[in-house]
């Protein structure tokens, strides 16, 4: 299984960036990709989850309405448009997979308290300038 997350860089607050994730090695169609993200000294946290399976989509509370997440099946691309940025939207942002991940997890839990996913992509850089 491998996942590779890309699309990072800076931008001031109120710009967008759009985060693109390639996975490869395993049933696309069977699972769930997630968004997740970890600002310094902060736990890692879910940001936004879309299951491959039955096509729900799960997003953070933060990021509602500002985050957008989808995917092209035939490229198996997972992406996250991220819009209106906030300072506090710094973070180191994953992608992962699993069969099936805790939609808690997906709507801003954090990996400290909920299972992880099995499979992690590394991490790209999200700067929000004020």
């Amino acid at each position: 299984v491998q996942l590779q997350a890309s699309g990072g860089g800076l931008v001031q607050a109120g710009g967008s960036l759009r985060l693109s994730c390639a996975a490869s090695g395993f049933r696309f169609d069977d699972y769930t990709i997630g968004w997740f993200r970890q600002a310094p000294g902060k736990e890692r946290e879910g940001v936004s989850c879309i299951s491959r399976n039955d096509g729900k989509i799960y997003y953070a509370d933060s990021v509602k309405e500002r985050f957008t997440i989808s995917s092209d099946n035939a490229k198996k691309l997972v992406f996250l448009q991220m819009n209106s940025l906030k300072p506090e939207d710094t973070a180191v942002y994953y992608c992962a997979a699993d069969l099936i991940i805790d939609e808690r997890l997906c709507e801003g839990g954090s990996t400290e308290e909920w299972d992880r996913p099995d499979y992690w992509g590394q991490g790209t850089q999200v700067t929000v300038s004020s």
